[in-house]
C-alpha cells in the first residue's frame, strides 16, 4: 500500500489523481487532518487515516500494512525539521519498506539566503540515515507560483517589479510533477533513487514578461528591483516583517542562480517533455 501525506493539499491531491489511475483505490492509503475535506478521496475509494506531522501516535497507526510512503514536505517552516523526523520516525518503526519525500531542486544549499529551504536538505540526511530505502524528488519552483509572484492579473497594468535580477528558474507546472511522483512510486524502484524535477528549460522574468505580452497583446515589462527597496515596500503595504523578509530571501536566491538547474528527470518519468513556459501561462491566464 500506499501512504500520501498531505493528501488533501495542491500536490498531494494531484499525485493521488494519478495514483487512481496506475493503482487500485484499496492501495491508496491518505493520511488528511481533516476528514471533511477528504470526502472526494473517500468517494473514489482511498482509505483515509488522520493524523498531522506533530502527532506520533496517530503517525505510528496510520504506517500500519503500508510499503511505500510519500512525505510532502509540510509547511510549517519554523517546525518543518522535526515534523519530518516524527514521520521518518514513526516509517522507520512500522517497518516501511521506501519512503519518498519531496524536496527542492536548489542549485547550492549552503549558500541559500532563505535559510529555511536548509530544511528540506535536512530532511534529506534525517531520511539517509534512517536506514530506509528512499526516493528523494527535488522539486524546482512551481511554474503555478508565477501569478501569485507577480501579481495575479494586475501585471498586465503595473508590471513585474521583482529582486530576481537576471535569475533563472526552470519552472514546471504542479500537476506534471504530480503525475510524474505517481509514475515513480506505481513503478518498481530499487536502491536509493533521487529525481531532480524540473523543466526542460529555464527562464528570466525577462521571459515570463514577454511570454505574459504575447499571451495577453498588452506590454508587460520587468523591473529589477532593489532586495532592500522590495522588502519596505512590502512591509509599508502591511505585510509583517517577518514575511516581508522571507519572501524577499526567496526572490534573492532567485537572482542568485539557486533554481536555474535543469534535469531530465521529469521528461522521463513522464514519457513526455513538461510543458514550456508560453503553454503553462496559457493555463494559469485563461485570458
Amino acid at each position: 500500500m500506499i501512504l500520501v501525506t498531505g493528501a488533501t493539499g495542491q500536490l498531494g491531491t494531484a499525485v493521488i489523481r494519478q495514483l487512481l489511475q496506475k493503482v487500485p483505490a484499496s492501495q491508496i492509503v491518505a493520511l488528511v487532518r481533516d476528514e471533511q475535506k477528504a470526502s472526494n478521496l473517500i468517494n473514489q475509494g482511498v482509505t483515509i487515516r488522520m493524523g498531522t506531522y506533530d502527532d506520533t501516535e496517530a503517525l505510528g497507526q496510520a504506517m500500519q500494512g503500508i510499503e511505500t510512503l510519500l512525505l510532502i514536505a509540510g509547511t510549517d517552516e519554523q517546525n518543518r525539521v522535526r515534523q519530518h523526523q516524527n514521520v521518518v520516525d514513526a516509517a522507520r518503526k512500522a517497518s516501511v519498506q521506501r519512503i519518498a519525500y519531496t524536496s527542492r531542486a536548489l542549485k547550492e544549499p549552503a549558500t541559500l539566503v532563505n535559510q529555511l529551504m536548509m530544511g528540506h536538505f535536512q530532511t534529506e540526511d534525517y531520511i539517509k540515515a534512517s536506514g530506509l530505502a528512499y526516493t528523494l524528488f527535488q522539486n524546482i519552483l512551481y511554474m503555478d507560483a508565477i501569478p501569485q509572484f507577480v501579481g495575479g492579473d494586475a501585471v498586465f497594468e503595473r508590471g513585474i517589479y521583482l529582486p530576481a535580477a537576471q535569475g533563472r528558474v526552470a519552472f514546471a507546472l504542479r500537476n506534471e510533477m504530480g503525475e510524474a511522483i505517481a509514475n515513480a512510486l506505481a513503478g518498481k524502484s530499487e536502491g536509493n533513487i533521487t529525481y531532480r524535477l524540473t523543466g526542460g528549460e529555464s527562464y528570466s522574468f525577462h521571459d515570463v514578461a514577454a511570454a505574459l505580452t504575447t499571451l495577453s497583446g498588452k506590454p508587460v515589462a520587468y523591473t529589477t528591483a532593489e532586495p532592500l527597496t522590495f522588502e519596505t515596500q512590502l512591509t509599508e503595504r502591511g505585510l509583517p516583517t517577518v514575511v516581508a523578509q522571507r519572501i524577499t530571501r526567496f526572490i534573492t536566491d532567485i537572482a542568485h542562480g539557486q533554481e536555474d538547474s535543469v534535469s531530465p528527470d521529469l521528461e522521463k518519468l513522464l514519457g513526455r517533455k513538461p510543458m514550456a513556459l508560453n503553454e503553462g501561462l496559457a493555463l494559469l491566464y485563461p485570458l
